[in-house]
């Protein structure tokens, strides 16, 4: 999977909502603690229509049982 695809999420984690929509900050929003430290600007999260939510999936890796 690349940068630009997102992973698609089916329930809010805070909520359980469904009514999810893809959401990019605004150019003009406050710099986030992220970007303060250098790790750029986010993307590619998920607005919660239903808890007004904005949150983003990652995937950390997967784990190889031997």
């Amino acid at each position: 999977m690349t940068d630009s695809q997102r992973t698609v999420p089916y329930h809010c984690p805070f909520c359980g909502g469904e009514n999810l929509r893809p959401y990019e900050p605004p150019e003009d929003a406050p710099a986030t603690q992220d970007q303060l430290a250098g790790r750029g600007r986010p993307g590619g999260g998920w607005e919660c229509r239903e808890c007004t939510r904005v949150f983003s999936v990652k995937l950390i890796g997967l784990v190889v049982k031997r």
